[in-house]
């Protein structure tokens, strides 16, 4: 429900959004806002001065999201629940790693701290930048350490991927974790 739907509200709301989870344009960094006209005009001088026009393929693509319906915007959701799905339960069996069940993004972020001052012999893992490096040195795999994300103990993983992808990362994650003592 938006609030936007309350007459009395109507002109007193700014609905700031875009089209990556919504339409699965991932990466695509198009966005947009709902808002009374005078509030647009003074965010159409800001956004202008601090970022560049938005490529011509995602605005036709963005158009085209907003005619065509929601059906596919549905049938992608079902899919990234299937593959969060997917992703936590093999996460699961990896020792060490607790997961929760994220309500929304195409992200899981699990909690790492048991491998905290674990070693491979070679390298150590002092906290969860290390843990992100040793995982894509050693696994091939790109996540991201929780830090940037007020979460120093956890690293966020993408599951906007195909299911061979996710298992293959989860393969790789699992063998390169195990050879922490």
């Amino acid at each position: 429900f938006s609030v936007a739907n309350v007459p009395s509200m109507k002109d007193r709301v700014i609905t700031v959004n875009g089209f990556a989870k919504g339409f699965a344009m991932t990466g695509w960094r198009l966005g947009y806002i709902g808002a009374p006209l005078w509030i647009a005009k003074a965010c159409s001088k800001i956004q202008g001065q601090f970022t560049s026009g938005a490529n011509a393929f995602s605005q036709k693509a963005a158009a085209y999201a907003l005619d065509a319906g929601l059906d596919a915007s549905m049938k992608m959701k079902d899919e990234f629940e299937k593959r969060r799905a997917l992703v936590l339960e093999r996460l699961k069996e990896i020792e060490g790693i607790k997961v929760n069940n994220p309500q929304g993004a195409f992200y899981v972020f699990p909690e790492i701290s048991y491998f905290f001052g674990k070693s491979d012999g070679t390298t150590t893992i002092k906290d969860a930048d290390d843990f992100c490096e040793y995982v894509l040195m050693n696994a091939f795999v790109a996540v991201v350490t929780g830090k940037a994300f007020g979460a120093p103990d956890c690293f966020r993983m993408s599951y906007a991927a195909s299911e061979d992808a996710l298992n293959e990362a989860i393969d790789r994650l699992k063998t390169v974790l195990s050879k922490l003592k």
